[in-house]
């Protein structure tokens, strides 16, 4: 057994011994992977395996410190603002992968303010209730006066939004990019 995080073995899909050879190695998927073919030393088994890297996407801290980005604590955090507030689980999804597909997308650490400034503007258009829910952690509430500046900072921004598309009830929220 390896020394680090991961065994340094393969195990046989078919009999579990560690004891395998690579009988062949080549690039695989445009030279994104490595495809290698091995046999086991046990029962004769032939079976492939795939090699990919896996890119890490880091976190800066408001402390500095660096951390893996977890979808799943992004998760979290956005559900419990949306706790009982009529939003669609795929609505909810694809609000996670546009955060992650950013975060990806930036190429180095990217910081926990700009992950939840995302969260944000994808909430202040999801659900203005998780919006202010999911703010009041992120920018760290202190009382009810954060609460009502926010509320009052959504609503001059909606009202710039209604504006923009007219008085017609039937015209709200379009030019809006509303997730269902």
């Amino acid at each position: 057994m390896g020394t680090g995080r991961y065994p340094a073995v393969m195990r046989c899909p078919m009999c579990a011994v560690e004891d395998t050879r690579v009988i062949d190695s080549r690039p695989a998927d445009q030279g994104t992977s490595i495809r290698r073919r091995r046999a086991c030393a046990e029962c004769g088994h032939r079976f492939t395996t795939y090699e990919r890297g896996v890119p890490v996407l880091l976190v800066r801290k408001r402390s500095g410190r660096l951390e893996p980005f977890s979808p799943h604590k992004l998760h979290r955090g956005v559900e419990a603002a949306l706790a009982d507030r009529p939003v669609s689980p795929a609505a909810l999804a694809e609000l996670l992968d546009d955060v992650e597909a950013a975060a990806t997308a930036h190429g180095g650490p990217m910081s926990s303010e700009a992950i939840g400034r995302l969260v944000l503007d994808g909430l202040r258009v999801l659900d203005e209730v998780a919006y202010v829910r999911f703010a009041s952690v992120y920018k760290d509430f202190q009382g009810a006066g954060d609460f009502g500046r926010e509320v009052a900072a959504l609503e001059s921004v909606s009202a710039g939004d209604r504006s923009e598309v007219g008085d017609d009830p039937a015209s709200l929220g379009a030019g809006v990019r509303k997730k269902s």
